[in-house]
């Protein structure tokens, strides 16, 4: 990790010193016993970090394989567009637990990924995810605390995207993903369950954002209809945006009156982005 990461403060490299990481002005960042660097502390905390209670909701849906087939999706698109394999490098920008990102490791052998997330809950589960992953704490609104153009390959998984950061920390040439979910995915549930509606103009901002350091190359369409039980539906809702606006009593009377099994559409869209070359050059390189 600490050939891509670099000091928030300084922007200076890091090298492991003890339980923490330090830089040559000696801002020291704490690794967490779970695992993860805590480089993001006291102010600059964010007050929309996943709680506990999401990600134990968020596991427990992923793990039941809802997802798989974009987990699967994502993996092959990500081992089809980036030759490099063993020696890339590989960020997940707002990671959330790491189980895209562990996807995306497997389906490149050797290769070594980072994962930054706001919630430290989320970011304990995100350091054990896979061997060769890597898990620190960050806004990634806020300019990452990577090198310039060190990272072969950017996640961005129904997360914030900081389009200038993209490119800085990638490599010319490099490729980013972007999942977003499209105006049909989860249809059956929205109203009935107050989740928040997905924006019809989402595609276009989604453009804005990129267009300035991205050419799109391909976008995949991945639908399917799942079956799920009261307890999957309830973490569903509890995994996302909704857990912060529904009183867990309402979202499970909501549940509760839906019936169960209940068939809930899954749509997607996988996005594969290449990044412009408009840089004179990397300002603090990338060590060899």
């Amino acid at each position: 990790m600490t050939r891509v990461v670099r000091c928030p403060v300084c922007r200076d490299g890091l090298e492991v010193a003890e339980r923490s990481l330090r830089c040559p002005q000696r801002h020291t960042f704490d690794v967490a016993r779970q695992g993860y660097v805590s480089l993001l502390s006291g102010a600059k905390r964010t007050v929309n970090a996943d709680s506990a209670a999401m990600v134990q909701a968020r596991v427990a849906f992923l793990e039941a394989g809802h997802y798989a087939r974009l987990t699967e999706a994502l993996a092959r698109t990500v081992a089809s567009v980036e030759p490099r394999g063993d020696d890339s490098v590989v960020l997940d920008a707002g990671a959330g637990t790491g189980h895209y990102l562990a996807a995306v490791l497997e389906a490149l052998p050797g290769a070594v990924g980072l994962a930054l997330d706001a919630s430290q809950y989320a970011l304990r589960r995100a350091a054990r995810a896979h061997p060769r992953a890597g898990a620190a704490s960050w806004d990634v609104w806020r300019p990452f605390p990577v090198r310039d153009g060190c990272v072969d390959v950017v996640l961005n998984v129904f997360a914030p995207r900081n389009g200038a950061e993209f490119h800085r920390v990638l490599r010319p040439g490099g490729v980013l993903l972007v999942v977003t979910p499209t105006e049909r995915h989860l249809r059956q549930l929205r109203d009935r369950l107050g989740l928040l509606e997905v924006d019809p103009d989402k595609e276009e901002r989604l453009e804005r954002t990129l267009a300035g350091h991205f050419v799109r190359e391909s976008t995949e369409a991945l639908e399917y209809t799942v079956e799920l039980s009261g307890q999957d539906v309830e973490n569903l809702a509890a995994m996302g945006p909704a857990a912060r606006h529904v009183e867990p009593e309402e979202l499970r009377a909501r549940v509760a009156a839906l019936g169960a099994p209940v068939e809930v559409t899954a749509s997607f869209g996988i996005s594969v982005y290449r990044a412009r070359d408009h840089r004179a050059g990397p300002a603090d390189g990338c060590p060899g």
